[in-house]
């Protein structure tokens, strides 16, 4: 397939915009890219896309949702977002509770997002797994999946006090919480050696005994090697040092997800080098810790130089409305085209999935949507959307 005379928004580092120019797919990867002077002709055989006055982005990532966990319309029988009988769960698997039939996919997809990360919620101060997918092409999550798992959640703050003040469980404190994250890392640092000195010893004299099987530890194990990261759900500032805190005690490799009170401390994170999902910036201020939240804190954090994506956090915003959002922060000082790779390119590299998504590259996948207007503006949608070299249907 050749897309040709088209605006191409990159979203790359080498060339950010293409103000006349060609994208050639083969298999469902971006085969060629760049100016029309560079395509030579245009084939009179195959698939063949006049995109004139039209601007073409990479496909758009959420990069922080609960899409297909937490079930369209449904309560009790499609909630499967928080396994709260327990507030240590990291051996809890997304990709076990994610219905891709559910109807929020095709929304998403047909409203440009070619890329989910979605996963469990922030009851619990260890929640389980987030898994990165696409929202096009099957109703089997195995088939979608581009990295599973993609993070660990951990949650701070009001939620888990929440879940279990009425209980009579820890936590009921947010010193409690960051001791349960604590001892189950300690735990597991802990398993990781005893399983490294069983290997080491086994077959001499001097053989260990092997550790028995456990599965919140081996869940671990990736997050502790900094295979994956760490996604803290955490609104206040303090939670957020908290996060950080932990974070270096344990050389995690950190994301803080929401980041609400971000703007009045955002030369910490910049000094910090912390990482930012921020978001839903289209909501209300529902409980205490979201008092600051404010539409400016994109525009904040971008001018100090942190790095930051933007989500949704479906269902709070839902999923389709992503664009919208970044337009939100647009409203707040933060520049059109900050706002764009906060919901492409910034939104991949950040949820480690820039190799496959997230920028308009050859070798990357052919995930592209096209927009004849303003892509911030709540009445425009996509001309058209590919995903895996497919048209959305």
């Amino acid at each position: 397939m050749i897309i040709y005379n088209a605006r191409i928004f990159t979203a790359s580092d080498e060339n950010d915009i293409i103000e006349c120019g060609y994208i050639e797919t083969t298999g469902g990867v971006i085969t060629g890219v760049g100016s029309m002077d560079d395509l030579g002709g245009i084939p009179d055989t195959g698939d063949v896309i006049d995109a004139s006055g039209l601007t073409v982005y990479p496909a758009f990532v959420d990069a922080h949702c609960h899409i297909g966990i937490c079930e369209n319309g449904l309560g009790f029988e499609g909630d499967d977002v928080n396994e709260d009988t327990d507030p240590c769960t990291p051996q809890m698997r997304a990709i076990d509770s994610i219905n891709a039939a559910d109807l929020c996919f095709s929304e998403a997809a047909r409203a440009g997002i070619g890329t989910v990360v979605t996963g469990v919620g922030s009851a619990n101060p260890i929640g389980g797994s987030f898994i990165a997918a696409k929202t096009y092409g099957s109703t089997r999550i195995d088939k979608l999946i581009i990295k599973d798992p993609c993070s660990i959640k951990f949650a701070l703050g009001e939620n888990p006090k929440s879940t279990y003040k009425d209980r009579d469980e820890s936590p009921v404190t947010r010193m409690a919480t960051a001791a349960i994250i604590r001892e189950q890392l300690w735990k597991a640092r802990r398993y990781m050696e005893d399983k490294a000195e069983y290997e080491r010893t086994k077959g001499s004299d001097d053989e260990t005994t092997r550790p028995d099987y456990d599965i919140k530890c081996e869940a671990l194990i990736p997050l502790l090697e900094r295979r994956i990261k760490a996604h803290f759900h955490c609104h206040r500032q303090d939670d957020m040092f908290t996060a950080i805190r932990i974070a270096k005690e344990f050389s995690l490799d950190y994301v803080l997800i929401h980041a609400t009170d971000g703007h009045l401390i955002a030369d910490e994170l910049r000094d910090e080098r912390a990482k930012c999902i921020i978001g839903p910036l289209f909501a209300d201020r529902c409980k205490p810790e979201l008092i600051n939240q404010n539409i400016g804190n994109a525009a904040k954090l971008y001018k100090m130089g942190v790095e930051f994506a933007i989500c949704t956090d479906h269902p709070e915003t839902p999923v389709q409305y992503l664009p919208v959002t970044a337009g939100i922060a647009v409203r707040g000082g933060l520049p059109k085209t900050e706002a764009i790779r906060a919901i492409t390119i910034n939104a991949a590299r950040i949820c480690d999935i820039d190799d496959r998504v997230g920028s308009i590259e050859i070798g990357k996948d052919a995930d592209l949507t096209a927009f004849r207007g303003e892509v911030f503006d709540i009445t425009e949608k996509p001309e058209f959307v590919v995903i895996n070299g497919k048209f959305v249907d």
